[in-house]
This record gives C-alpha cells, structure tokens and sequence, in this order.
C-alpha cells in the first residue's frame, strides 16, 4: 500500500502562496492515484490562480479520460490545462502572462509514471536520492551545455527563469518518465522552494532519519524556511511497502 503526506506552506518572504498541491491514494479514472505539485508564477493572484486551475484540471481530465495509456492520460491532461489557462489569460488582462509549473507522479504496481514541465521536482530516495525530472530553466540548459557546473548552476543569478510553463504558450511539452521501484522506495515531489533552500544531500539525510512520515515532511519545510525560506514550499512524499512494489 502506498502512504503519503503533503503539505504547502507560504515561507518566510512572500505575501501569497502561489504552489498548489493535490493527492489522491485512491483510483481517479482510470490511474490507480495521483500526486501533483504545482508552482504558479505570475502578478498578484495570477500565480496562484494558474497553479490551483491548472491542478483542478489535470485532476478534472485525469478522471473523465476513457485513455488507459497513463502517458496519453496525462499528456491529453496537460495540455488541457495549458488551453483553459491561455484562454483565461486571454480573456482577462489581470491574468496576462500567467502560468505554472507542474510535476504529477501516479504508481502503477511497481512502475511510477511522471510528467513535467517547469522546475519543480520528482526525486526517488533510497539508500541514494536521484532526480529523476529534469528542470526546464536557463540555468539547467546552461548545465547540460557545459557553460556552468552543477555548483555554480545552485546560487546561479538567473536560476528561477524557466524555458516551460503550464501557460506560456500554445503548445506545451511535457517531458514524461517510467521507472521501475524497488521495495522501500520513498518519492518526493516539491517545488523549488524547497530545493532553492537546501541540497540533496540534506533532503535525503532527513527523509531517511526515523520519525512519522508526516514529522520528516515538516522536518523539510521548518529547515527550508530556517534557511530563507524565500519562495513557497510544497512537498509530497510518498512511501512504499515491499508488497506494493512486489506485486503488480
């Protein structure tokens, strides 16, 4: 069986918390359940309207989807809510070039199957914590181009400029991800709040203490905010039992 808990919170320098996040352990159409993180951007209620419409849509999508195919379910979702947050925008100035980031996660058996588009995340942890999204930013491509190392990419001036969002333009790609778990697994899902505020090896050093599931989550959150907490922070986790991963 799978376990989870989530939680958003504001952080320390903004006004509005513009991340929205949603789960469901149990069957939502045809996926057997659904994880989302998303990160809006935009003027004052435009980055949180995008994020929350955006998620509300997916979801909306995800259930009425007669698809079977969990990356056509997830595709078709996406670039709904790319549409509806265009139109939107279009209609109403005060919406003008808003947008969102989006991260879903939804475990199939012993597979997960993500989508993305934007910066925030998707990690596996285990006995290691891999990234297993890639961020669409400046400074990522920078990284995958050989302008700038991994280091120098963290405190990057330019690091919170991203190259997709939910919204930015007609067409939106989504980047998507199979794998393969093993027992013990756990997953996380953030926004870039967290990340922005700590390194890997920290998130996995406190994901892989003891403690409640629900304890290491705001365990995340409280040193996330204790370092800055400059922007919004969300984080899902989800864990998995051996017999989840060793049955289809």
């Amino acid at each position: 069986m799978l376990r989870s808990y989530a939680t958003t919170d504001i952080g320390q320098k903004r006004q509005l918390n513009q991340d929205f996040i949603y789960l469901s352990e149990g069957p939502i159409g045809n996926l057997p359940n659904v994880f989302i993180v998303a990160d809006g951007m935009g003027g004052h209620n435009a980055g949180d309207f995008a994020s929350r419409y955006a998620v509300e849509t997916v979801a909306e999508e995800i259930e009425a989807s007669f698809e079977k195919n969990p990356v056509k379910i997830l595709g078709r979702a996406i670039e709904k809510a790319n549409a509806v947050i265009r139109k939107r925008a279009r209609e109403d100035v005060s919406y003008s070039g808003m947008g969102t980031t989006i991260v879903i996660a939804t475990f199939i058996g012993r597979y997960l199957e993500v989508a993305n588009v934007g910066d925030s995340r998707l990690y596996v942890v285990n006995e290691r914590i891999r990234q297993i999204t890639k961020d669409h930013s400046l400074v990522e491509e920078m990284v995958r181009m050989g302008g700038i190392d991994r280091a120098s990419a963290r405190n990057h001036p330019d690091k919170n400029i991203i190259t997709r969002a939910i919204g930015a333009r007609d067409h939106v790609e989504a980047d998507f991800f199979n794998l393969e778990l093993q027992a013990e697994d756990m997953v996380l899902l953030c926004s870039d709040g967290l990340t922005n505020m700590m390194d890997d090896e920290t998130i996995h050093f406190i994901l892989r203490r003891g403690g409640s599931l629900k304890d290491r989550v705001e365990e995340l959150v409280r040193v996330a905010n204790q370092n800055g907490g400059k922007d919004n922070i969300s984080v899902i986790v989800i864990e998995l039992s051996a017999d989840e991963v060793e049955h289809d």
